[in-house]
C-alpha cells in the first residue's frame, strides 16, 4: 500500500493514515529488540558482502513522516537507523546522503540536479527524468548488473504484476534504472458508504448508479445524520480529480469512461481515454450533482487533507477510493461514535459490471551515475530490503513495521506488488478454516490489528478490519479480479519524447477543464479540450505510444 499534484497527495495520505494507524496499536518489540541487527553471512551473490566497504550517496527527501517515525523512535534519523546500519553491516555498502531535504526544496534540488548532470552515486527519479538523465549520458547501463545480482526472490517480486516497469526504464535496449515497483490492483476503487446513514434513511447499498445517485441525493437532502441541519453531501471530491481516495475517476468507470488510461480501441489501436465521449457523459452527471449541491461547493479549491477532515466532521456520506479509504474515513468515528463505513463495489450506469480502472502505477525508479564502480550495489540493496521484509530471513516486525513505518527509512523501499491482496486471501482463508499455518508475517501483523479492534475496541484496529477483514475493501477487490473485471492501463513503456515535453501541461489542461465543466461550464468546452489536446502533443504522444505498443507484439 503505498507524482502531479495528485501522486504527492497520495504519498502523503496514505503514510499519515499508516502513522496514525499503527500509533494506536501496542509496539511489538522492545527498544533492544528493535535495535538488534542480525548479522547472516549470505550464500548468493547478490547479498554478498563488500571488504573493504564501500561507499553509496543518495539524496534524501526528509518529510514530517520522517518526523513521525523519530518522535517513536528518537534515535533514529535518515542518516542513522536500523536499515544503514543494516547495509553496511550485512553488505559492507555505507549509505551517506550528499544533500537532505524535504517537499519542494527536495523536488527543486533534484531536478537542478538532473539538468546540471551533478548527482549522487545513486538518484531516485520519474520516468521523463530517467530519460533525460540517460540521453545526456550521465547515468549508466544496469543491465549486466541487474542480470548478475538480483536475487530470485527480488526477480520474482519486481515482476508480479508483469514487465512493465523494467520496459519502462528500458532505454534504446538497456536497462537504464531499477524500478520502485508499485501496486496496480491497490489502486483498484471501492466505494466507501456511511452505512450508518444508509440504516437512517431506510435506504439499501448500491447494485447500480442509478442506486448511488439516489443515495447521495438522500445524503444531501434528507438529513442523515438526524442533527436537523441540511449540512451534508453525497459525494466527496477534491481538486485533483484523480486523488487515490476522494478521486472520481472511480464514479467515471461506471460510464465506461477511464479518464487516465491507454485503452484499446475496436482497431486494435491504442487511444487516451480522457479525450473518449464516454468522459463527456459522466463529465454532464457530476455537473448536475454538483448543481443540486450533492457535491461541497468549495471542492476545487478544497485538497486531499481538506476534505478528509470534512468527512471526520460529518459532512460527507460517500467517498470513492483505494482499499486503504478505510483509515481516511476513520477520522469521522471520533466526531460521532454511531459513525461507520463500508466498502461496496463500485457501480455501473450500463446494467453490466463496470471494468475498475487500474493506471500503470510504477512512477519512480533508480540510476545509478556514470562513472560509479560498483553499480551492482544498488541491486544488493534491493536484494536485502526484500530479503529481510518478505524472504527466508525475513524480520518483518523490525524491518517494515513496528511500532512505525520504518520501512520509510531505507533509501530503497521495493515491495512485493501483491503483497496486500495476498495477505487478505490468507486472512480469509484462517477465518473460514481456523486454519493460520499459510500466513505470512504480514497477514499474521494484521491480524492482530483486526483482533485490537473487534476484542478491545482500539480505533487502529477498525481500518484494518474494514479492508482486510469479510466484506471488506479486499474482499471485493478479490471479487474483481475473479470476475475479470480490472482494466489495466495498455501502455507501460518508457516516456515518449513529446510526454516529456507536454504531458505534464495537458494533464494540468485536463484536471482544470474537467473541473471547470463540474463547476457549469459547458460540455462543449470538453470537446474543444479534445482538440487542444490532439493539436498540443496529444495527436504525436497517441503515434509514439503506437509505435511503442506495436513494437510490443
Amino acid at each position: 500500500m503505498r507524482g502531479p499534484a495528485g501522486q504527492v497527495v497520495k504519498l502523503l495520505l496514505f503514510v499519515s493514515v499508516c502513522l496514525f494507524v499503527i500509533l494506536s496499536c501496542d509496539r511489538s518489540q522492545t527498544a533492544d529488540q528493535q535495535e538488534e541487527i542480525t548479522n547472516i553471512a549470505y550464500e548468493e551473490m547478490g547479498l554478498s558482502r563488500y571488504d573493504p566497504v564501500i561507499t553509496l550517496s543518495f539524496a534524501g527527501e526528509d518529510s514530517i513522516f520522517i518526523d513521525e517515525i523519530m518522535s517513536i523512535h528518537p534515535e533514529e534519523t535518515l542518516t542513522s537507523n536500523r536499515w544503514i546500519r543494516l547495509y553496511e553491516e550485512v553488505l559492507g555498502i555505507r549509505i551517506v546522503y550528499d544533500w537532505i531535504e524535504k517537499g519542494d526544496t527536495y523536488r527543486q534540488k533534484l531536478s537542478f540536479a538532473i539538468s546540471s548532470g551533478v548527482i549522487p552515486d545513486v538518484v531516485r527519479v520519474k520516468a521523463s527524468q530517467l530519460r533525460i538523465l540517460s540521453n545526456a549520458g550521465h547515468i549508466q547501463d544496469l543491465t549486466e548488473a541487474y542480470n548478475r545480482y538480483a536475487t530470485d526472490l527480488t526477480r520474482e517480486i519486481l515482476t508480479q504484476e508483469g514487465t512493465g516497469p523494467f520496459q519502462t526504464a528500458t532505454i534504446d535496449g538497456k536497462l537504464m534504472g531499477i524500478p520502485q515497483n508499485d501496486s496496480s490492483i491497490d489502486k483498484a476503487n471501492v466505494i466507501w458508504i456511511r452505512s450508518d446513514w444508509l440504516a437512517n434513511l431506510g435506504l439499501d447499498p448500491p447494485g447500480t448508479m442509478e442506486d448511488l445517485l439516489a443515495i447521495s441525493k438522500a445524503f444531501t437532502e434528507q438529513d442523515p445524520d438526524r442533527n436537523g441541519l441540511q449540512d451534508t453531501y453525497g459525494i466527496a471530491a477534491t481538486n485533483y480529480l484523480w486523488d487515490p481516495v476522494a478521486g472520481l475517476h472511480g464514479f467515471m468507470a461506471g460510464y465506461d469512461a477511464y479518464p487516465q488510461l491507454w485503452i484499446e480501441d475496436d482497431a486494435g489501436n491504442l487511444v487516451y481515454g480522457g479525450i473518449q465521449p464516454e468522459v463527456r457523459t459522466a463529465l454532464a452527471v457530476l455537473q448536475e450533482l454538483y448543481r443540486d449541491g450533492q457535491i461541497d461547493p468549495d471542492f476545487a479549491i478544497k485538497n486531499g487533507e481538506q476534505v478528509r477532515r470534512d468527512i471526520a466532521e460529518g459532512k460527507i456520506g460517500i467517498m470513492y477510493g483505494e482499499q486503504w479509504g478505510s483509515f481516511h474515513v476513520g477520522g469521522s468515528l471520533g466526531s460521532d461514535e454511531n459513525a461507520d463505513w463500508q466498502a461496496y463495489p463500485i457501480v455501473s450506469a450500463l446494467g453490466k459490471l463496470p471494468k475498475v480502472p487500474l493506471k500503470f502505477s510504477t512512477t519512480e525508479y533508480f540510476a545509478v551515475r556514470s562513472g560509479y564502480e560498483h553499480p551492482e550495489a544498488l541491486v544488493k540493496l534491493f536484494n536485502l530490503h526484500l530479503e529481510k521484509n518478505w524472504g527466508e530471513t525475513a524480520e518483518y516486525e523490525t524491518y517494515y513495521n513496528d511500532s512505525a513505518a520504518v520501512w520509510q527509512l531505507s533509501p530503497v523501499k521495493p515491495f512485493p506488488p501483491m503483497k496486500n491482496i495476498n495477505a487478505y486471501r490468507q486472512l480469509a482463508e484462517f477465518e473460514r478454516t481456523g486454519h493460520g499455518t499459510q500466513m505470512g508475517d504480514e497477514a499474521r501483523t494484521i491480524w492482530k490489528y483486526i483482533q485490537s479492534w473487534r476484542n478491545e475496541g482500539q480505533a487502529g484496529g477498525w481500518g484494518w478490519e474494514r479492508t482486510y477483514g469479510p466484506g471488506g475493501a479486499y474482499s471485493i477487490i478479490d471479487a474483481y479480479d475473479r470476475n475479470g473485471q480490472l482494466l489495466y492501463d495498455r501502455f507501460t513503456g518508457v516516456a515518449t519524447p513529446t510526454m516529456i515535453d507536454r504531458e505534464s501541461f495537458l494533464h494540468d489542461l485536463q484536471n482544470e477543464v474537467y473541473i471547470n465543466i463540474i463547476l457549469g461550464g459547458p460540455l462543449e468546452d470538453f470537446d474543444q479540450f479534445v482538440e487542444q489536446w490532439r493539436s498540443l502533443g496529444g495527436d504525436r504522444i497517441t503515434e509514439e505510444v503506437n509505435e511503442w505498443y506495436r513494437a510490443q507484439n
